[in-house]
């Protein structure tokens, strides 16, 4: 088989930069639930871990420490007493809300459940 030397490479496609960023982020374990969570108003930490299932403390505190790097979520701490901790959406964070309705009712429509997933 020859190679046809007319191919174009520039003609191939490739995935978008943004895309690929996204999903750097996004496409990490745990990190889309926190964020759905967190759409519906701060939470504190003990809330995001009973609200995102099978989630470790040390996996949940990584992943909001990357989505604050990220700026998508603020961490704000109450003096109290007691001390408590809350997490909650940056104006960018808050405006994944839609794309992640959006997939979540594609999922809905395409994706077969998952019995493993457990429920509230």
């Amino acid at each position: 088989m020859t190679v046809d030397q007319s191919h174009d490479a520039a003609a191939c496609k490739q995935v978008d930069s943004g895309i690929t960023r996204v999903f750097q982020l996004l496409g990490k374990r745990w990190t889309g639930p926190i964020v759905a969570v967190l759409t519906g108003g701060p939470a504190f930490f003990g809330d995001l871990r009973r609200a995102v299932p099978g989630i470790s403390e040390r996996m949940l505190s990584d992943r909001l420490t990357e989505l604050g790097g990220a700026r998508l979520v603020v961490r704000e701490v109450d003096e109290g007493p007691p001390l408590r901790v809350s997490y909650r959406l940056t104006d960018a964070g808050a405006a994944l809300g839609p794309a992640l309705k959006q997939l979540g009712a594609w999922a809905d429509t395409y994706l077969p459940e998952d019995d493993r997933l457990g429920s509230c």
